[in-house]
């Protein structure tokens, strides 16, 4: 496939129609593309693994009416974003996000962040506290503390497995994309919780996307750089940069049957908060829970984006 047929597929794929609209930023070296819709305080949305911004697809028009400018970004490497030969590492793609705050001329932005995406939005809370008026978790322990239950708990390490899977060259890659990307629908449907899960519609685009060359490569990068970098001194020097507290409100959102993050170890990341701090665990889901129960965790979200004392519970 020649280049133009590569961008032509790649548009395809995440230009989804909708009520929001498609442009692309540029932030921190690297060109962005983004989906948003409404007007108020902005609030920006970081996907996980192995998704891209489509996962918010029910967020944003809740978002919208509900009075904020809803911002949906694919990160570096993945749907519509620049597929950069390096940058991979936390530090660089939370210095992403805070630049695409910057890019859309606000001041500020509450992150949301799911996966990845929520490792993203913890990282970019310490580096650049001026830039996130409020934080949102989903799915991710604070990085200190997914760096500890994955060194220290059996239990966390064995749940980890994809994660371990990832630090071999290529044959990762080769496996997300055979079988037009029969790995990713494998691994949205056995992560989601047994009462419901992404719906097969989305699957089939999350596994399009990810056969867009070489987002497979990009996709995990992350991944190979939270394990190699642990006795290394890029990953020493983050470990210890993590140590200084999030001053944000922070919600922490976790399904109870999480088969990748157990619960013990993403509980644990109110120790490293110093501002209201809210804990709330959806009971019967999984690892997706803004796609198995979008009304509930909406809900939730904009409830507490409301909240002018978000430590009320």
């Amino acid at each position: 496939m020649t280049a133009p047929e590569h961008s032509e597929a790649r548009a395809a794929v995440v230009h989804r129609d909708g009520p929001w609209i498609h442009r692309d930023v540029a932030a921190n070296g690297a060109r962005f593309h983004i989906a948003e819709m409404g007007e108020g305080p902005m609030v920006l949305l970081l996907h996980g693994f192995p998704q891209f911004w489509w996962t918010w697809r029910r967020q944003l028009p809740a978002l919208a009416e509900a009075g904020y400018r809803a911002v949906a970004m694919d990160l570096r490497g993945v749907g519509g974003s620049d597929r950069t030969p390096r940058g991979y590492d936390p530090v660089n793609m939370a210095l992403d996000v805070t630049g695409v705050i910057r890019s859309l001329g606000e001041p500020d932005a509450a992150l949301v962040g799911h996966d990845l995406g929520g490792y993203l939005a913890w990282t970019a809370a310490v580096m650049r506290p001026k830039l996130v008026r409020r934080l949102a978790v989903s799915s991710m322990p604070h990085p200190r503390a997914w760096r500890a239950a994955l060194l220290r708990d059996p239990r966390q390490a064995a749940a980890s497995g994809a994660v371990w899977g990832f630090q071999r060259p290529w044959l990762p890659e080769r496996r997300l994309v055979a079988d037009g990307g029969a790995e990713v629908a494998r691994l949205l449907e056995e992560w989601s919780g047994p009462a419901g899960g992404v719906d097969e519609e989305a699957v089939e685009v999350f596994r399009r996307a990810m056969c867009i060359p070489p987002t497979a490569h990009c996709s995990v990068e992350p991944y190979r750089w939270m394990v190699r970098s642990l006795a290394r001194p890029d990953g020493i020097s983050f470990n210890r940069r993590m140590r200084a507290p999030v001053r944000v409100p922070t919600l922490h959102l976790h399904g109870s049957l999480d088969p990748v993050v157990r619960t013990r170890s993403a509980a644990g990341s109110a120790a490293y908060v110093e501002a209201p701090y809210r804990w709330r665990l959806f009971e019967g889901l999984g690892h997706y829970p803004h796609e198995e129960d979008p009304l509930a965790f909406t809900a939730e979200l904009v409830e507490w984006l409301r909240d002018p004392e978000p430590d009320r519970r």
